[in-house]
């Protein structure tokens, strides 16, 4: 599959379009991005077309793409076609430090910042207004082993506006579960980082909700955690890991009835329908352990 993407960036036309987006840093570009890729087992196999899209648009916003600055990322995901297969892309994600620095960079921001918020950090909490006050832990080892309870992002601008967003961690949780289908299949970046998806989510949330947003802050927040399916078009994307699975109505009716199933006679009933196959087993034994243990009771 690497040969593909080095195959794409010899095409006059893609040559063409990264020389308007980078000019004379072209050549370290095409690079970096084929070290990129090669250095991600998976993202060897996405393909080749949203890998340059998703490079150009972190070149757009002049994120640099490196795992350890922590600015953007490109991010590999397989995504369900019309014909039922599935399809390795690359997803474009900004970090909670990219977010930062193109609030910082438009210069109407004097701070900008998120963080996590420990057990006992919150001293009050007005429930008409929504204010809340904090009173946050100063020594950091003890901060460190304290339960974090939820997430704050806060700005302020340089004409003296200020606005602060918290979202307590079942909130975190709950946002996580609805917008990301690998986040519920436990993997991806918020299974494996949960803390800096989250610091990076409460502060995309307020930037866009309530800061005067850049055009780069505006596209920022448009094509994170976005596929780029047309290098030439960049209206052309779709969010692969928001994207709900089709659900089969003949396997959610099956299922409802097998884990419903109070007794043997239920049980041999939902086992009997024609559709039931060897997807449905493993739930059929396992319901069938709870039958047992409880005749046995």
């Amino acid at each position: 599959m690497s040969n593909k993407l080095t195959t794409l960036l010899k095409n006059d036309q893609v040559k063409n379009r990264i020389q308007e987006v980078v000019g004379k840093n072209a050549g370290v570009f095409t690079t970096s991005l084929i070290q990129i890729q090669q250095s991600n087992k998976l993202l060897v196999h996405a393909e080749p077309n949203s890998i340059v899209a998703a490079a150009l648009t972190a070149a757009t916003l002049n994120l640099p793409l490196n795992n350890n600055l922590g600015y953007a990322y490109i991010i590999p995901f397989k995504e369900k076609q019309s014909n039922g297969v599935y399809l390795t892309k690359a997803q474009f994600q900004i970090g909670y430090k990219g977010f930062y620095q193109l609030a910082m960079r438009s210069g109407q921001f004097k701070t900008i910042h998120a963080t996590d918020v420990k057990q006992g950090e919150i001293t009050s909490r007005d429930r008409l207004t929504g204010e809340i006050d904090f009173n946050f832990i100063d020594d950091d080892n003890i901060r460190e082993k304290t339960k974090t309870i939820g997430y704050i992002a806060y700005f302020k601008l340089l004409n003296g506006f200020e606005s602060y967003l918290y979202l307590s961690h079942s909130e975190m949780t709950a946002h996580a579960s609805k917008f990301s289908q690998t986040y519920k299949k436990g993997f991806g970046l918020w299974s494996t980082d949960f803390d800096m998806m989250a610091q990076k989510t409460v502060l995309k949330l307020l930037l866009s909700k309530k800061a005067p947003l850049s055009i780069d802050m505006q596209n920022a927040v448009k094509y994170d955690q976005s596929t780029i399916n047309d290098i030439d078009n960049t209206e052309d994307i779709s969010y692969v890991d928001n994207t709900e699975e089709e659900i089969n109505p003949d396997k959610e009716r099956i299922t409802i009835l097998i884990k419903g199933a109070k007794n043997q006679e239920e049980l041999d009933f939902a086992k009997g329908l024609e559709e039931v196959n060897e997807e449905f087993l493993p739930l059929i034994k396992e319901k069938q352990k709870e039958l047992n243990k409880l005749n046995k009771e």
